[in-house]
């Protein structure tokens, strides 16, 4: 995952909404679990106004004068704002006399997009809940499953990938529950009894690896 700054109302260069950071106060991630560097980065980008300055150092340098009049925040509002970022690695600085100019760390920036995708990812695979028969399972499987299996029947085929490949693992562990050959027409039985398109079910579970066929005979793989 490779997050991009925001970048105010005008600005060129970069997209995104500054909206998109201010849930970072809301996070649930335990502050125990983070890394200390990225605990302070995040607190940095969880003002407004430091997002402001974030989305206009992404489209180029700016003087305090230039970021305080843009923000019509005053001189020393702005130099404060700029040292918490400063701290955080997400600016540097250098003399273009007569003022000192301020640049955006995208570098760092993006490093920060990769540590939070890998968190997500790390409490989504933690974390559990019932699925439509009401065994626990990984939260993400779990959500998919209660949206597209309604009374142990399958609404619609997900178009999405990632949520196509959680159904047709809860189908394989349905219709194919033995190891032993199942011939075309027991498979097309044993899914009918999920959703009608049983061709695109088993050209899916086919194609995701899931079961091999060999001559209209289908084996779990």
């Amino acid at each position: 995952m490779v997050w991009r700054p925001a970048v105010a109302t005008g600005s060129a260069g970069c997209g995104g909404e500054l909206d998109d950071l201010t849930s970072i106060k809301s996070m649930p991630y335990p502050a125990h679990t983070m890394d200390k560097e990225l605990l302070t980065t995040l607190k940095a980008l969880s003002d407004a106004s430091r997002l402001r300055i974030v989305g206009l150092l992404a489209a180029r340098p700016y003087a305090v004068e230039e970021l305080s009049a843009a923000l019509e925040l005053t001189p020393g509002t702005v130099v404060h704002h700029l040292k918490r970022l400063d701290a955080a690695g997400l600016v540097t600085s250098r003399a273009n006399h007569p003022y000192v100019e301020y640049s955006l760390r995208l570098e760092r920036l993006h490093a920060v997009g990769r540590q939070i995708g890998e968190l997500e990812r790390t409490t989504e695979q933690a974390a559990t809940l019932p699925g439509p028969d009401g065994r626990p399972l990984p939260a993400f499987d779990a959500r998919v499953l209660r949206s597209f299996i309604v009374d142990d029947r399958l609404v619609s085929i997900p178009a999405q990938e990632k949520k196509k490949l959680v159904v047709l693992r809860y189908l394989l562990e349905r219709c194919f529950t033995d190891d032993r050959p199942y011939p075309e027409k027991e498979v097309n039985q044993r899914l009918a009894l999920f959703h009608p398109d049983v061709a695109s079910l088993r050209r899916y579970l086919v194609a995701y690896g899931l079961v091999t066929r060999q001559a209209g005979i289908y084996r779990r793989a």
